[in-house]
């Protein structure tokens, strides 16, 4: 135990000194500039084409303009770096350019121009003019390829300089939040190839340290990039070297072809990566070099692969994050869009929280209800007082003396005009003239403040019937919007398993596919992306793909939605989901009254997204325009707010709260509401002031009715909800008052519906419907007394149009919906 105890110390002291020394690296290289110091040393170093030195003055100034602070030090590295070289002619180069740079600095005021703009035309100008002053110090004369050499310098140096001002910025220590540009990625590129020319000439052992170094980047990005990454880096890197070493020329072949295979072979992990790079310079070596070249250049790679092999696996996958396409990439793009889906759920949800708090204080009832009402009393009878016993000789002895007396008194006098208005209470008079001397007066004033009273009393029961509508109308909120926070939540599940699955599948039936996108498998809630090669309008999707997927899935599936290509080398994109167990076909026929064009009824059938589908009728008061504007809102107010959501009977409630807040006329609508789920055939009906709807299911006539008040003309109404359980085949009818009601001549409206209805020979609802329309309207003679409508429902099994012979057997790889 204390062995353990004692282990367990010294790795944690360990791992305090592993991280201490990378804290105080990452302050050496990157906060007090080793890092630049170092690229600054090679740059100086680097030449091409045997003397021009087009780095260093872009460096120079590139840092000069990003980290002004770093300047001193980047000039006594560059300067360093180029003196090593015992090129001294170079040195010169160097320094009198860096003059002529903070010369031209300090009369050009770069600060208020564009920094990319300006800074590259600076340097061209601070390179050619020190290179053609250096000429003119060194050689008394400027000849032509002087003018060619400096201007040479000069445009690579503008090149370089956009190059150094993008890829200096990526060396930072800041946490970046985005993917490096396709442009950063190559000057970045650029910048490590630069810097490997500066080593040009260091031997170890016999074995160029230019060539291992450029080999173990092509490693690097072939691994974390893959073929396309590596094949570039292959390429600058080798164009740059050759440049500085012409005899190096065949190196660029080799790193680019090394880059091209380790990328290709990066499935393998660093031994495939490491195996293209080796085989390259096998290939490239043999063929280019000779096979005297042979061993060197193979150890050569050999140390540069020992030496990717000793890189730690953080590091590459710390760089992995900044390439677009990499895994990495990709994982790390996933976390900030789950952090800002997490943010945008947690928002949502404050805001649920908030409505359902908002709901619950409306809804907080005062339990007091009793001592308000007393309360209420002694206001009231407060008034009265001041009115009639305020000046009275009596007072003391009334009010003082027999208190209870007096108040029984009064309080039963108030409660006896509360229902008349005379006080037919012989006894109560008789006693009350005898306490009282004012008996009459006090009598009358009671009686005229109890329509203060009384109004008193209604405002505060309309004002709590408003909050209960706002309570329960902000819950419906909170609840829809809780719902959608969890929605947010909801991840995609990494369906790439069964997608192969359903493609292979679907491939061995001899249909080709593009692609397949499964964002659900859970019971009834499938949702699968689909794209196939144009189908020139044939209906694969309906008639083989959904089948398949149906007998796969063990569940019945349907194209949900078809975008059909437009030319031939185009793609099908199809949209596959569940299919609902139930289906409802419908049938209305309605007529305004005296054949008129416009009738009081509206109508509407809603396929709801939570599977459901609802059927309504609204009957506007009257007839005509009016009423038909009346009872047509409804039924749109009424859509939207199902459509959200919220709770059929909180919808119902808002949208009678919403009439009868607006109606300043005796103008009502009724409305008949049936809502039916399409998974078990359930089905709710809420009747606002409506007639009876019926259900046929055989010879069987149910009739479903319920009793509340028409829409807005009270402000608060209890909904009474009738559920019945309906089955495949069963026809539902739903019909205004006009229908029900419009034969006059018949004693037993109920009774003469039910018998027709039980008569019907067709199931078919828009034949049904024209039938009852038809027999209302001949028992009448032909008269249309008032607005007729009339709606039929029939609930079918959802048996798809095609099927398949089940031939394809797989497991049942779905995850079930969690319970």
């Amino acid at each position: 135990m204390q062995s353990e105890l004692v282990m367990e110390r010294s790795k944690s002291r360990m791992g305090k000194w592993v991280h201490g020394l990378k804290a105080k690296l990452e302050i050496v290289l990157f906060q007090r500039g080793l890092l630049l110091f170092v690229i600054g040393f090679l740059l100086g170093r680097a030449v091409i084409l045997t003397q021009v030195t087009p780095f260093a003055i872009p460096f120079f100034g590139a840092v000069f303009f990003l980290k002004r602070e770093r300047a001193p030090m980047i000039m006594i590295a560059l300067l360093a770096g180029a003196a090593s070289t015992s090129n001294f002619y170079n040195t010169a180069f160097i320094m009198l350019g860096i003059i002529v740079f903070l010369i031209i600095n300090r009369f050009v005021k770069l600060s208020s121009l564009s920094l990319v703009r300006t800074l590259p035309i600076l340097v061209f100008a601070t390179s050619l003019l020190g290179r053609l002053a250096l000429s003119l110090i060194t050689e008394r004369s400027l000849m032509n390829t002087n003018w060619i050499l400096a201007a040479v310098e000069g445009a690579l140096g503008m090149i370089l300089t956009i190059i150094f001002i993008q890829s200096i910025p990526v060396l930072s220590m800041k946490k970046r939040t985005a993917a490096l540009k396709n442009e950063e990625i190559i000057s970045f590129i650029i910048l490590l190839a630069t810097m490997l020319t500066g080593t040009i000439g260091w031997v170890v052992y016999g074995f160029s340290i230019e060539n291992i170094l450029s080999r173990y980047l092509v490693l690097i990005f072939a691994y974390v990039g893959g073929a396309a990454i590596g094949s570039t880096v292959g390429v600058v890197t080798g164009l740059i070297l050759a440049l500085a070493n012409v005899a190096s020329l065949y190196q660029m072949s080799m790193l680019a072809f090394s880059g091209l295979l380790g990328g290709l072979l990066k499935d393998g992990r660093k031994v495939g990566v490491g195996m293209g790079l080796l085989i390259g310079t096998l290939l490239i070596a043999l063929y280019g070099s000779g096979p005297e070249f042979l061993y060197p250049n193979l150890m050569e790679s050999a140390i540069a692969v020992l030496l990717f092999f000793c890189t730690p696996s953080r590091i590459t996958s710390q760089l992995s994050k900044y390439i677009p396409g990499t895994v990495e990439h990709a994982n790390e793009q996933q976390q900030y869009l789950r952090k800002v889906r997490d943010v945008t759920a947690n928002r949502v949800e404050q805001f649920s929280n908030l409505f359902q708090a908002l709901s619950s204080s409306f809804t907080d009832v005062d339990v007091q209800q009793d001592d308000q009402s007393e309360r209420e009393v002694d206001y009231f009878l407060s008034h009265v007082t001041e009115k009639t016993c305020q000046n009275c000789f009596k007072k003391e002895t009334c009010w003082a003396k027999n208190f209870d007396k007096t108040y029984d008194y009064m309080t039963g006098i108030m409660h006896e005009l509360e229902q008349t208005t005379e006080l037919k209470n012989y006894s109560l008079k008789r006693d009350f003239d005898q306490h009282c001397i004012k008996a009459n007066k006090v009598i009358d004033i009671i009686g005229k403040e109890m329509s203060h009273y009384h109004a008193n009393r209604m405002l505060k029961k309309q004002v709590r019937e408003s909050r209960k509508i706002v309570a329960d109308q902000l819950r419906g909120v909170s609840h829809v919007m809780g719902d959608f926070a969890k929605e947010i939540q909801k991840e995609r599940d990494n369906l790439h398993q069964q997608e192969e699955q359903i493609m292979d599948a679907i491939q061995s039936m001899g249909l080709e596919v593009g692609q397949v996108e499964i964002y659900s498998l859970d019971e009834g809630n499938v949702d699968v992306e689909m794209k196939i090669p144009a189908c020139g309008g044939r209906g694969e999707g309906e008639k083989v793909i959904a089948p398949m997927l149906s007998d796969i899935l063990k569940e019945n599936i349907v194209v949900k939605k078809e975008v059909c290509a437009e030319h031939e080398h185009e793609t099908c994109h199809l949209y596959f989901g569940s299919a609902r167990d139930f289906i409802v076909e419908t049938g209305v026929a309605n007529a305004a009254k005296g054949g008129a064009w416009i009738s009081g009824d509206s109508h509407s059938t809603i396929e709801l997204g939570a599977g459901k589908y609802a059927i309504a009728i609204s009957d506007g008061m009257g007839n005509g325009e009016r009423a038909h504007q009346e009872s047509t809102e409804t039924i749109q107010l009424l859509q939207k707010i199902l459509h959200s959501g919220i709770d059929e009977t909180v919808a119902i409630k808002s949208v009678n709260s919403v009439l009868s807040l607006r109606n300043t006329d005796e103008i009502f609508s009724t409305l008949d509401l049936a809502m039916i789920d399409l998974q078990d055939a359930s089905a709710k009906f809420l009747k606002i002031g409506s007639i009876p709807s019926f259900i046929k299911r055989g010879d069987r006539v149910m009739m479903i009715e319920s009793a509340n008040l028409p829409m807005g003309i009270i402000p608060e109404f209890d909904v009474e909800v009738v559920s019945e359980q309906l089955k495949a085949g069963d026809l539902l009818i739903m019909m205004s008052d006009g229908i029900y009601e419009g034969v006059k001549n018949i004693e037993n409206p109920e009774f003469w519906m039910k018998r027709k209805i039980r008569e019907l020979a067709t199931d078919k609802p828009q034949e049904i419907a024209d039938l009852i329309m038809e027999e209302v309207i001949r028992t009448e003679y032909g008269r249309i007394d008032d607005d007729m409508t009339i709606v039929v429902a029939r609930v079918k099994r959802n048996i798809p149009k095609w099927s398949t012979i089940p031939i394809y057997s797989a497991p049942s790889f779905r995850k079930k919906k969690a319970q």
